[in-house]
């Protein structure tokens, strides 16, 4: 082009101006070119499905059912990364992604897992004591814990059972769900959490979640992945699979609940 775009300092290179001014002109192109090179080298391998997935949701749901996938489809390569934010699948290789939300995100196919039902959860020792927690309305004498940027959910769900926050009510806020289920089992306040992700902490004693209450968030997980991709060979089969498994847990859940009550 008959002009200089990098110089050279001891052993870094840098922009001259011209080189700047053509980099901006050009990043889109270049931008093309990198995620094309990744869809290309990922598509040699079909089987292959990289899927993006809300940490908590990983850990407590996803993985302990991963065997059965593996069973199903041994074929099938499944690369997990764990992320709460949304993903730019135009400019990435992930392939797939579990959201939580509503489902109106553009530009993506979405497909609903499930409705999160929040209860709220504490450390047993929260049922002994001068403060001890006997009725819903005992919550507000301690710290209330909520996700950053979700504060609404404790007011919304304190409005539902009539109660009002006390002024002395102190708030705790942490930036995910597994944070704030983690402080909840120190005994640092009370968190609101979809009880069959914490079914493990509750049954095992670590949580107690003594009242029969189910705050309805108006959110759901969602498989989602880029609109009117074709889907490869894994990713059908990983589509496919959560779906049923998701809907055959859903129906245990059912099942369970009505034997329980017919008892």
């Amino acid at each position: 082009m008959g002009q200089k775009l990098f110089r050279r300092e001891k052993r870094q290179v840098y922009l001259t101006g011209a080189g700047e001014r053509y980099l901006g002109s050009v990043q889109l192109a270049l931008d093309e070119v990198e995620s094309a090179t990744r869809r290309l080298m990922t598509a040699t391998n079909t089987s292959a499905v990289n899927i993006s997935v809300a940490p908590f949701f990983l850990t407590r749901w996803l993985v302990p059912r991963i065997t059965r996938f593996q069973q199903r489809f041994p074929d099938v390569e499944l690369r997990f990364s764990s992320t709460m934010g949304y993903i730019d699948f135009e400019h990435s290789d992930t392939d797939m992604a579990v959201y939580y939300g509503r489902g109106n995100w553009e530009g993506v196919e979405s497909h609903l897992l499930r409705n999160i039902v929040q209860t709220p959860v504490f450390a047993p020792s929260f049922l002994e004591g001068d403060k001890a927690i006997n009725t819903p309305e005992d919550m507000v004498n301690h710290t209330l814990i909520y996700i950053s940027g979700r504060r609404h959910e404790w007011n919304r769900a304190l409005r539902e059972i009539g109660v009002s926050l006390s002024a002395a009510t102190r708030t705790m806020s942490f930036s995910s769900t597994s944070l704030a289920v983690s402080a909840a089992i120190e005994g640092i306040g009370i968190a609101l959490a979809d009880r069959v992700l914490v079914e493990r902490e509750i049954e095992t004693g670590k949580l107690a979640a003594p009242f029969e209450l189910a705050f309805d968030t108006q959110n759901a997980f969602y498989l989602v992945y880029k609109e009117k991709r074709a889907l490869t060979y894994g990713m059908r089969a990983f589509r496919d699979w959560i779906m049923e498994e998701m809907q055959n847990d859903i129906a245990d859940r059912n099942m369970a609940s009505g034997q329980d009550g017919e008892g």
